[in-house]
């Protein structure tokens, strides 16, 4: 009441001072980056690519690197978007798996997703602004390679 009291004598009304966040603190979550959606499909094609591995231990060395490539360019674009890596293992919250025994399978389900990513990054990359183009850039042509290297 005493508080109320003192509101009351320096602003004449505590009206005034309900509207304006001086004691709401509650800030309203930003608008989603149009590039947090390119961050979340790296996510996914990394965990696609450790669940390969986990179905076929004999691709580690040939996916691995991928995976962590994938790992790493969903760090930067968060990184560039000033948004924290969220926890979990994959955007949806499911791990992808992979059926163990089907080689050729599992290899021919990564190309496809990669073809998919590849061409979501080129798409990011000719609408994004300049100072995102070269990460996204490096992001569609490492998607590119991968693409080649599963072939």
């Amino acid at each position: 009441m005493l508080r109320a009291g003192a509101l009351l004598a320096v602003g004449g009304s505590t009206g005034p001072l309900a509207g304006c966040d001086l004691f709401d603190g509650d800030e309203p979550a930003p608008p989603p980056d149009p590039l947090e959606s390119l961050a979340d499909e790296s996510r996914e094609l990394a965990a696609r690519h450790r669940a390969a591995i986990a179905a076929d231990p004999s691709l580690a060395d040939w996916l691995a690197p991928i995976a962590e490539a994938h790992a790493a360019h969903a760090t930067e674009i968060r990184r560039l978007i000033g948004r924290p890596e969220p926890s979990g293992a994959t955007p949806t919250g499911t791990t992808p798996t992979a059926t163990p025994g089907d080689r050729a399978a599992l290899l021919a389900a990564l190309r496809e997703a990669e073809q998919r990513g590849r061409q979501s990054a080129a798409k990011a990359c000719v609408a994004a602004p300049g100072e995102r183009a070269a990460l996204l850039g490096s992001v569609a042509a490492a998607r590119a390679t991968h693409v080649e290297a599963l072939a």
